[in-house]
This record gives C-alpha cells, sequence and structure tokens, in this order.
C-alpha cells in the first residue's frame, strides 16, 4: 500500500524531535499517521496551505526536514506549484549542512506517471500507490517509492524492520498488466473525465467543479504547467471533485442522496473508496476516504460536506453521465 511507503520514506528522512511541513489537504489515512502516530514519536508537524510558499516558509524550523504534499491534492485537486516551491527550499538549503537539508516527498497517485513527473519538476521524492492508476485493475495492493540511490539501504532496512514487503505475486500484475497499458487507459480515462466535469459544471445543482482540465480550476496555469504526459501534451488526469450547492448539513445529505442511489441503481458508477481503476468509482470523502480528519478540520483544509470524489474508469462518458443525471434528478 501507498501508506507503507509513505510510513517508510518519512521514517528514513525524520527522526524524534525534527520537523515536518505538509499540505494541509491529504489523503485521510497520511493525515491520520502524521496527526496521530508521528507526534508519539517525538516528530513535529505542521499543516499548512503549500499553495502559498512564502507562508510555507515563514513555517520552516531549524529542525525541518521535509516539506510533503501531494499535487493534485486528494480530494479536492489543488495544484502546487513545484517549481516555486523548489527555488524557496533551495534557497534554505543553501545555508545548511547536507544532513540538514530539506527535502520535498510528493505523492503522486492521482496523476501517475503518465500525467507527472514530480522529480524532474523539483521534487526530491516521488511515491505513489501501486493499487491506483499504476496498477489501474485494483487486483493488489503495493506502493512505490523512486529517489535518489543514497535512500535505497535504508528504505529496504525500514521495509525489512516494519513488515511493508510487497509480494512477488501482487508485484507481478503492475509490470505485466498495470504499467503496460497505463497509456492508454489514462488517455480515455482523462477524456472521458473533461466531458463529465465540464456537464457537471454546467449542471443547475452542482456549486463548483474541480478539475485540472477545466479553465475554472484555480490552479490551471500551474496544471498546464506540470501535468504534461510524454509527448508534451496536457494530461489532466481521471479524477475530479464537485460539491453539491446548498448549505453544509444538507449539502451533505443531498451527497448521501446522490451515492445510496448510485450504490444501488448505477449501471457504470461503482461506491468504492479506491481510486484509478478501469472502473468508475464514487466516494463521499467527508465521511469515507477522510473520516480520519475531524469535521471542523475537514472545514478548514476545504473538503465540503456536500463534496464528492469521482475516479474515471473506461466506460462510456454518456453512461456515466446518465447515472450521475438520474441521481442528480432526486436531490432538491
Amino acid at each position: 500500500m501507498v501508506s507503507a511507503a509513505i510510513s517508510a520514506v518519512l521514517g528514513v528522512l525524520t527522526k524524534s524531535g525534527e520537523h515536518i511541513i505538509a499540505h494541509h489537504t491529504l489523503y485521510g489515512c497520511t493525515y491520520s499517521l502524521l496527526a496521530n502516530w508521528f507526534p508519539r514519536d517525538g516528530k513535529n508537524v505542521t499543516f499548512t496551505n503549500l499553495l502559498d510558499i512564502e507562508k510555507v516558509m515563514r513555517e520552516i524550523k531549524k529542525e525541518t526536514r521535509v516539506i510533503y504534499l501531494e499535487t493534485p491534492s486528494n480530494p479536492t485537486l489543488e495544484i502546487i506549484d513545484l517549481g516555486e516551491l523548489r527555488k524557496a527550499v533551495d534557497k534554505v538549503n543553501s545555508k545548511r549542512k547536507k544532513e540538514e537539508k530539506i527535502k520535498i516527498v510528493v505523492d503522486n497517485t492521482f496523476a501517475t506517471p503518465f500525467c507527472q513527473r514530480p522529480i524532474s519538476l523539483g521534487a526530491d521524492i516521488s511515491l505513489a500507490s501501486l493499487t491506483k492508476g499504476i496498477g489501474g485493475f485494483g487486483t493488489d495492493m503495493g506502493g512505490i517509492v523512486v529517489g535518489p540511490k543514497e535512500l535505497r539501504t535504508a528504505l529496504l532496512m525500514y521495509r525489512k524492520d516494519f513488515g511493508g514487503v510487497l509480494a512477488p505475486k501482487s508485484a507481478w500484475p503492475t509490470l505485466v498488466y498495470g504499467l503496460p497499458t497505463l497509456d492508454i487507459r489514462m488517455r480515455k480515462q482523462q477524456a472521458t473525465a473533461m466531458q463529465v466535469a465540464e456537464f457537471l459544471e454546467k449542471h443547475p445543482k452542482i456549486a463548483r467543479v474541480s478539475y485540472p482540465g477545466l479553465k475554472s480550476h484555480p490552479q490551471y496555469k500551474i496544471a498546464r504547467k506540470q501535468l504534461v504526459d510524454c509527448d508534451g501534451n496536457f494530461a489532466p488526469g481521471s479524477m475530479l471533485y464537485f460539491v453539491i450547492k446548498g448549505k453544509p448539513a444538507a449539502a451533505s445529505k443531498s451527497g448521501s442522496v446522490i451515492i445510496d442511489h448510485l450504490a444501488e441503481k448505477s449501471l457504470v458508477i461503482t461506491l468504492a473508496v479506491s481510486l484509478g481503476m478501469i472502473k468508475t468509482l464514487i466516494e463521499h470523502p467527508s465521511s469515507m476516504t477522510h473520516a480520519a480528519i475531524p469535521i471542523n478540520e475537514q472545514e478548514k483544509f476545504g473538503i465540503d460536506p456536500g463534496g464528492i470524489r469521482l475516479s474515471m474508469g473506461i466506460e462510456d462518458a454518456c453512461d456515466i453521465i446518465c447515472d450521475l443525471e438520474n441521481a442528480l434528478k432526486l436531490i432538491k
């Protein structure tokens, strides 16, 4: 699982008394690791808005060793400018000893290597879930770390001691089926995501849609720069997030109505907390993937009670839109 990759990287890069800065919007289990478990080991974590580089710089301490983020972020799809973050961190690192330098660690699960290669954009380490887009079929669990060779021995030792070992049988489907089909899957999925995002953006019951391919996305210009496939084409990915209109309590209730309807009567959309599969998956982050984050923190970090996350599969866009349209008819 990607959680094993995350804990291994951060476990190798930091020790008791040291400090991590993390983007305030993260996968729920990552948030729990940083907020609940690391402090027990004496590791201090500051959650802040990495979209504001100046604010990030103000949070840096002498003990800071890692800046951790997802881009696009889960579930709201915020895009953090890795190039600008790299420049800012380099200024700090220029005055530090090698062992005190800050590392930029990026979870690239949402984008996959098809859409984004974080190390080429300024990250020191890139990690991702093999279970999601890279694997593509939801049959096996695993995580991957890509980084400097000097970390290899420590990562292998951490993996051995803490038990996060990927079985050869689980690695096989990723190598034989996942990676060889990543290109063709992602091209289809992101084309579908664009059609669905445009449909939702025009729908009268939807307050907003967050998809990097839409010009309305707050970080659209950064997305155009960072989310690029190996042929140089814009690659906004297969994930989108939308918020239902209404006050928080009403929007949350409407979200439950949509989710429940699709779980029982959808033709092509499946209720599941995973993503990146060939099947289109839907979930309610506030009560599912991000339930580990307290409600007041969720709202502060931009996770709306009425927000819904969609992971596009390879089904026909018309069928997905039809399912969503039928579900949206049920809410006022």
